[in-house]
């Protein structure tokens, strides 16, 4: 039977051996904690198991795929907190989490809570572009769709906490997150690419729509028709949000913030030239 106001976490790895201790420690406060492993070469598994978590292996096709299977899992509890291996959940978010979920109203299916990204120790408290997620679920009532960043859907309410999830992006290094995001923009590329000529998005519902995520998928749309979104993105994220206020650290994630703007532009030129059949 099912606990109605309970919390099972659920963790997505893929060779996350270095991170995963500090992610389960962070979870400890959950007695039905999952691991959906991506086939994972290192340790991830062992350590998973040696911690208590259950663990479950299946061969990566899309992040919103396996998402979804990961809620599809036998959880223990009506709510489902999903985290990455690289965040950390605070102790004043597990307090407050399973405050709430004690007391809730029905129409309540989701809790969105602020992610703070670190990068050398410092709060991109300015930096970061999004810091507001939804990962808070009650199990049946989401779901994630697109292949790559992907997003949560929710039949129901959405509430706010107001305690922090803590995000160490830049955990393995400058150049692991280069990689990541190498075959992030390769992907977005294809997409985009694909959409060449959508022009469904509206800016009132870039503006005004209700929903968050509605809201972020319209401005995603209508940023990449700009023309120079790279370099929109960094004086955007330099001196409207302020990442010069976070130092060095800010600066830094501006600019790769935008360079993986740039590879997707590129990319997503060369796919539309050799569909073309035009020399690259």
């Amino acid at each position: 039977m099912i606990d109605s106001t309970g919390i099972s976490v659920l963790i997505l790895t893929r060779n996350e051996e270095q991170d995963l201790p500090g992610c389960l420690d962070s979870a400890a406060f959950s007695d039905d904690i999952h691991v959906l492993d991506s086939q994972s070469t290192d340790r991830t598994r062992e350590i998973a198991v040696a911690r208590g978590a259950k663990v479950t292996i299946r061969p990566f096709d899309s992040y919103a795929k396996q998402r979804n299977a990961g809620l599809a899992l036998s959880l223990a509890h009506a709510w489902v907190l999903v985290l990455d291996a690289d965040e950390r959940v605070t102790p004043a978010l597990a307090a407050e989490m399973q405050q709430v979920v004690s007391n809730v109203a029905e129409d309540v299916a989701g809790f969105r809570m602020r992610r703070r990204d670190f990068l050398w120790g410092t709060w991109l408290r300015h930096a970061q572009m999004t810091p507001f997620y939804v990962r808070l679920l009650r199990v049946g009532r989401a779901r994630y769709t697109r292949e790559i960043n992907e997003v949560v859907e929710v039949e129901g309410d959405i509430a706010n906490l107001t305690a922090p999830l803590d995000h160490h992006p830049f955990s393995k290094g400058i150049s692991h997150w280069v990689a990541k995001h190498n075959t992030y923009s390769t992907m977005e590329a294809e997409l985009l690419a694909a959409r060449a000529d959508d022009s469904s998005a509206s800016l009132r519902k870039a503006l005004f729509a209700k929903n968050f995520h509605e809201r972020r998928v319209a401005q995603k749309a209508i940023f990449y028709r700009l023309p120079g979104r790279p370099l929109i993105k960094w004086a955007y994220m330099m001196f409207v949000r302020g990442a010069v206020l976070d130092g060095s650290a800010g600066i830094a994630y501006a600019t790769l913030a935008s360079f993986y703007e740039y590879l997707i532009e590129l990319k997503a030129k060369e796919i539309r030239r050799r569909n073309a059949s035009l020399p690259l």
